[in-house]
């Protein structure tokens, strides 16, 4: 997930950017590379829920006794995230009141995905050495 969201991220703020000041066509591949980003990091996403659906499940059922609050909302603005993305796709999104939505949230979800991760950091360097 940490390559899929910083490829989402990099192509997302170049598509920003490109919007400000180059051509359509450079703005339209910085599109097309953050279309292809958001698909990579929508399925790294769908396998990283099943493999901690257990958590999920016991959040639903009041039975985690670790309720992180970051990863509560983080995945609730992820989630709202695809939605605004997914609209986008058939949507004309430049300057409109959702394509600033999802430029909120999408940093949101990588201010959020980075607290999530320095949280976890010990763990996941710990995991890569096996």
């Amino acid at each position: 997930m940490l390559l899929a969201g910083i490829l989402c991220a990099v192509t997302g703020i170049g598509m920003h950017l490109a919007g400000h000041n180059a051509t359509h066509e450079v703005w339209h591949n910085w599109a097309v590379a953050h279309v292809l980003a958001s698909l990579f990091m929508l399925i790294t996403g769908i396998l990283h829920v099943q493999t901690h659906w257990n958590w999920y499940k016991g959040l639903f059922k009041g039975q985690t006794k670790n309720k992180s609050h970051v990863t509560m909302i983080l995945s609730i603005v992820f989630i709202v995230l695809v939605v605004t993305g997914l609209v986008l796709l058939f949507v004309e999104g430049a300057n409109t009141k959702i394509g600033i939505w999802h430029w909120a949230l999408g940093l949101a979800v990588t201010t959020l995905s980075a607290g999530h991760i320095i949280r976890r950091f010990q763990f996941l360097k710990k995991s890569l050495k096996h």
